[in-house]
């Protein structure tokens, strides 16, 4: 059964009303989670189900916002519009800014009625302005693109070299690849995921997981192709060593 099928199906009519449900939450590719993209078709649906009960649709951009799939908000690739989208992070460039962002119908409260002590700091929205800026006139979005393609065929290359990875996916420089003890089972490698991970540190890479065992590619959109390049020769040689140990 496919997963929107199931949220109306399973989850509102049986466990959560509809009328008991004032909004869902979703990552347009989910961060934590392993950089999961959905299928092409899957938010499209999801929204039709979401309001024909009226159910507001909040996009959480934290990760995937701010130019990192090469668009402004991830959700674009799918030609969705949702009803609320936060951001947060790249937003203000690492200075502690967060956003919430929604139709005109929906931010209906009284001035005061929702604050925070440290919201609206102006030297933060100032860099959050400045950031903005940057990312038109530099195209960043552009660049992210562009070497987010670049990245995800050489990639995709290694995968055909290396059984241990299972799966790339992604949108611009938001890649995931995931480790595999076993190409058929599809194992979680979750052990090795953390060896390549420390490995790659010591070389001077710096990688993070998430998920079970996803190594996640999360470059500056200002990154270079020769700066690429000089990450993918470390990591390579890396899941070249570690694949080896599976053996």
């Amino acid at each position: 059964m496919w997963c929107v099928d199931f949220i109306e199906q399973e989850v509102l009519m049986k466990y959560h009303p509809p009328e008991d449900t004032a909004a869902m939450f979703v990552e347009p590719i989910q961060g934590e989670g392993g950089y999961v993209v959905p299928p092409e078709d899957y938010f499209s649906r999801l929204k039709k189900i979401l309001d024909k009960y009226e159910i507001l649709m909040v996009d959480d951009e934290i990760q995937s916002g701010m130019g990192r799939t090469g668009k402004w908000f991830a959700i674009e690739h799918w030609d969705v519009t949702p009803d609320i989208v936060t951001t947060a992070k790249a937003l203000a460039s690492g200075m502690p800014l967060g956003a919430t962002i929604a139709k005109q119908e929906i931010m209906d409260w009284e001035g005061g009625s929702h604050a925070n002590t440290f919201g609206g700091n102006p030297v933060a929205c100032c860099a959050a302005l400045a950031v903005i800026d940057i990312i038109k006139e530099e195209k960043l979005m552009e660049n992210a693109t562009r070497q987010g393609a670049y990245l995800m065929k050489r990639l995709k290359e290694m995968k055909q070299k290396y059984p241990i990875i299972g799966d790339v996916r992604g949108k611009g420089l938001m890649i995931g690849l995931e480790l595999v003890k076993d190409p058929e089972t599809k194992e979680p490698a979750a052990q090795e995921s953390l060896d390549v991970m420390n490995k790659c540190f010591k070389r001077g890479l710096a990688i993070i997981t998430s998920g079970k065992c996803t190594m996640r590619f999360a470059p500056p959109l200002i990154i270079t192709r020769e700066t690429i390049d000089a990450g993918l020769e470390v990591f390579e040689g890396t899941i070249k060593e570690v694949a080896a140990q599976l053996k």
